[in-house]
């Protein structure tokens, strides 16, 4: 697992979700956007106080962007149920 792949795509899938571009969920976090977009190729690995702004922004708990878990992204919850 590419822990820094799966961060990136999960940081897509719940912004992308709530319907908010990368600038206005840049301004949510406080982050820049150019940054955010560099997350979310993967061109960018991230520190913790940045993790924990992304989750808060993002409004889910912080472990849910490292979870590689394709079945989320079908709109199931893990374990098939």
């Amino acid at each position: 697992m590419n822990i820094v792949k799966v961060f990136a795509s999960n940081l897509k899938y719940y912004r992308n979700k709530m319907g908010v571009s990368q600038e206005q969920f840049a301004d949510k976090a406080g982050l820049h956007r150019t940054y955010i977009s560099a997350i979310e190729c993967g061109k960018r690995s991230i520190s913790l106080d940045n993790i924990q702004k992304i989750a808060e922004a993002l409004e889910i708990e912080t472990y849910l962007l490292f979870i590689d878990d394709g079945d989320k992204k079908d709109g199931k919850k893990a374990g098939g149920k």
